[in-house]
C-alpha cells in the first residue's frame, strides 16, 4: 500500500510502498478515504524539537482521517454476543472517524473517566503508524461510527472540529460576547460553534486577511488587528463593557495580552493555541479582574464526540460552514504540494484524498 512516512530522523517525508497492516486483538483495519493536514504534521515533517522528542522513525504520519472498516480483529464487539468491551458494535463497511489519542485505561484519570488527561497517552500518526496511507489499524475503542449525513470531507475534520467543540464549550457561550483570537481552521470552527450556540456577538481576530475571509463566511465579526482597533469594533457592536468569554486559538503572546485587556471583569478564557515559548501577561489584571484562564487539550473522550455529532447532525448550516473550511484537495502523490500549501497560511483546511 501507499504510505507517507518519516523514514529516518531529520526533515522530509517519503511516499513509500509498504505491506498492509494486520489487525491485532480488539483492533480494526480501516481503508482510508480522506485525511486532513494538521499543524502537528508540519512540525513532524520539518523535524523540529517537538518532532525529535515525540516521533521515532520509521513512522507513518496522519491522525485526522475518515474511512471504511474493512477488517475486524478478534475481541471486538460486533453484536450482543461479542460485546465484551466498551466499544460500539462495529461492522465491515462502516464509515468512521477515529479519536487519535490512545489512552492507557489504568492511570487515575482514565479510571475516573477523564481519558483525555491520561498520563500515558499515545497518538496515532505520532507515536504509532498513522493514516497517511491506504490502510491503518487502530484500537476498536477509538473508532467513531459516522452517520450518513457526514460525508468524507466532514468526517476527516472531526478531530479538529472536536478540538473546537471542546474549547468553545468550556464556558456556555449563549447570550455572551465571545472573542476568538486566531482565525485558523479551528478558530473559525469555534466561531461557527459559538454562533450556533446562541452567542450575542462573536468577534474573531487575526493578521491574515485570507483567514479572516473564511471567518466572514460563518457570519461573525472579523478584525485584522494589524490595522483595525478592536475597541472601536466593540463600540460599534454596542458593547459597553468587555467580552464575557475568550477563546485563545493563536498561540500568539500579543493576542493573549489583548484578550486579557478587553475581557470584562469575571470573564472566562479557554486556551487551545500552543505558543512557541513562554511569555509574560498582566497578572495584576487577571487577579484584580477575577479572570478564569483554563487550558484545553484535544477532545474530551468521548463526550466531545457526542456533542460534535449532535451539533452537526442538527444543523445543515453548521455542516456547510465546517465543510466550507476545506479549501484545497490533493492526491497522495501530490503530498509535497499539500504540505507547501498548508505551510503558506493562504489556505483553510487541506485534504488528501486517498481514493485517488
Amino acid at each position: 500500500m501507499r504510505a507517507l512516512r518519516k523514514p529516518a530522523p531529520g526533515p522530509g517525508l517519503e511516499l513509500q510502498d509498504i505491506p498492509e497492516p494486520t489487525t491485532g486483538f480488539r483492533e480494526v483495519k480501516i481503508r482510508v478515504l480522506r485525511t486532513g493536514l494538521c499543524g502537528t504534521d508540519l512540525h513532524l515533517a520539518g523535524w523540529d524539537d517537538f518532532a525529535a522528542a515525540q516521533l521515532h522513525p520509521p513512522m507513518t504520519l496522519g491522525h485526522e482521517f475518515y474511512g471504511e472498516i474493512v477488517e475486524i480483529g478478534s475481541g471486538t464487539a460486533t453484536d450482543e454476543s461479542t460485546a465484551d468491551d466498551d466499544t460500539d458494535y462495529l461492522s465491515i463497511g462502516q464509515r468512521v472517524s477515529v479519536e487519535g489519542h490512545i489512552t492507557c485505561g489504568r492511570c487515575r484519570n482514565c479510571r475516573a473517566g477523564r481519558r483525555h488527561m491520561c498520563i500515558r497517552t499515545n497518538s496515532i500518526g505520532v507515536n504509532r503508524d498513522g493514516a497517511f496511507a491506504d490502510y491503518v489499524v487502530v484500537p476498536a475503542r477509538n473508532v467513531w461510527p459516522q452517520a450518513d449525513t457526514i460525508d468524507p470531507d466532514l468526517g476527516a475534520l472531526f478531530d479538529p472540529f472536536g478540538n473546537a467543540v471542546h474549547t468553545a464549550m468550556q464556558f456556555p457561550p449563549a447570550s455572551e460576547d465571545v472573542l476568538i483570537t486566531g482565525a485558523g481552521p479551528i478558530g473559525v470552527m469555534c466561531a461557527a460553534i459559538a454562533r450556533h450556540c446562541g452567542a450575542r456577538n462573536v468577534v474573531i481576530t487575526d493578521l491574515s486577511d485570507y483567514r479572516l475571509s473564511l471567518a466572514e463566511k460563518v457570519g461573525v465579526t472579523t478584525v485584522n488587528t494589524g490595522r483595525e482597533d478592536l475597541r472601536t469594533v466593540m463600540h460599534d457592536l454596542g458593547m459597553t463593557e468587555g467580552f464575557d468569554v475568550g477563546l485563545e486559538m493563536s498561540g500568539a503572546p500579543a493576542a493573549t495580552r489583548q484578550m486579557i485587556d478587553v475581557c470584562n471583569h469575571g470573564a472566562k478564557i479557554a486556551m487551545l493555541g500552543l505558543p512557541k515559548a513562554g511569555y509574560e501577561i498582566d497578572w495584576n489584571k487577571v487577579i484584580t479582574h477575577m479572570l478564569t484562564i483554563k487550558g484545553v487539550y484535544g477532545r474530551e473522550m468521548y463526550d466531545t464526540w457526542y456533542k460534535g455529532s449532535f451539533m452537526l447532525g442538527s444543523s445543515e448550516r453548521l455542516r456547510n460552514e465546517i465543510r466550507g473550511l476545506v479549501t484545497h484537495r490533493f492526491a497522495p502523490e501530490q503530498w509535497q504540494d499539500a504540505f507547501e500549501t498548508a505551510r503558506s497560511g493562504e489556505c483553510g483546511k487541506v485534504i488528501i484524498n486517498w481514493e485517488e
